[in-house]
């Protein structure tokens, strides 16, 4: 299990004096120099790299699946996803295991950082580039501090032919 270093929230931290809600909070992770967030109300839990079953005929950003208690997981490789450099997996390395439309995923991300609340008011829309298809991941860009995070939009990060094939591949190993 890696040594993540993630604030946890507890009341003496936790800068939300409305009711108990996930609703703006963010799990910060990076890969290379980059922020992302993801809104907290899709993970499950972090854990560190897991031994991954390939699987074959799948894009190159499906790694396979891991076996986690007894629950079969797809591991989508972000840095693939977004086609940046592969830099191999070290005791940095970690998976963010997400619930999206009822279907456990788990994201490979270099490092988890920390859970921060953004105030609407520090986000704005995607810039608009076309019709390149990186931008159907980015939800919106928040401004917190001096630093930019990409706010992620996790629904989009596969496209529906890669859920159909994940679908049949976990149904298989299952």
């Amino acid at each position: 299990m890696n040594n993540l270093e993630i604030e946890p929230l507890s009341d003496e931290n936790d800068d939300y004096d409305d009711e108990d809600t996930l609703d703006g909070r963010y799990l910060i992770f990076s890969l290379a120099d980059r922020s992302y967030g993801i809104e907290i109300k899709f993970i499950t839990e972090i854990v560190g790299m897991q031994n991954i079953t390939e699987i074959p005929d799948m894009p190159t950003f499906i790694k396979g699946v891991i076996n986690l208690r007894g629950k079969v997981i797809a591991l989508i490789d972000v840095r693939d996803r977004f086609r940046m450099q592969s830099i191999g997996y070290n005791d940095k390395t970690c998976v963010i295991i997400l619930s999206v439309n009822q279907q456990l995923i788990g994201l490979i991300v270099d490092t988890v950082k920390e859970v921060i609340k953004i105030a609407p008011n520090n986000m704005e829309e995607a810039p608009k580039f076309g019709e390149h298809q990186g931008n159907q991941f980015i939800k919106s860009i928040a401004k917190v501090s001096d630093e930019v995070k990409v706010l992620l939009n996790i629904e989009k990060l596969l496209k529906d032919e890669d859920k159909l094939a994940l679908d049949a591949a976990i149904s298989n190993q299952s």
